[in-house]
């Protein structure tokens, strides 16, 4: 098994998503946080689960919730949540340029 390891920044983006679905409805953040966190758990026993990210090379991704991807680096040690600032600048590299993916859990919950 592989520890899944949520970079820091990546934990600041969650917690920044949070906190705005918390403005309109604070138990719907709450589902969400649960939600995002216990979607990557399967990772650490089968860190193959989900396809390579075409939008993303060298990252995989999770489709937690329809309206939001969980980007992340299996390692040699370890499986790594890595934060959508890291993963816009690649991103950038494959489209030309910024498609943030995290926003999309935002829009979800208008």
């Amino acid at each position: 098994m592989l520890p899944i390891i949520w970079r820091s920044s990546a934990r600041e983006d969650l917690a920044q998503i949070l906190r705005y679905i918390a403005q309109a409805n604070p138990q719907a953040a709450r589902r969400m946080r649960h939600l995002l966190e216990e979607a990557v758990l399967p990772l650490s026993q089968h860190p193959y689960l989900y396809r390579s990210s075409e939008r993303v090379p060298g990252l995989r991704e999770l489709v937690a919730h329809p309206n939001y991807l969980v980007l992340y680096r299996v390692g040699a040690t370890r499986i790594e949540v890595v934060p959508r600032h890291g993963a816009r600048a690649e991103q950038k590299q494959w489209f030309g340029r910024r498609q943030p993916l995290a926003d999309l859990a935002i829009r979800a919950q208008r």
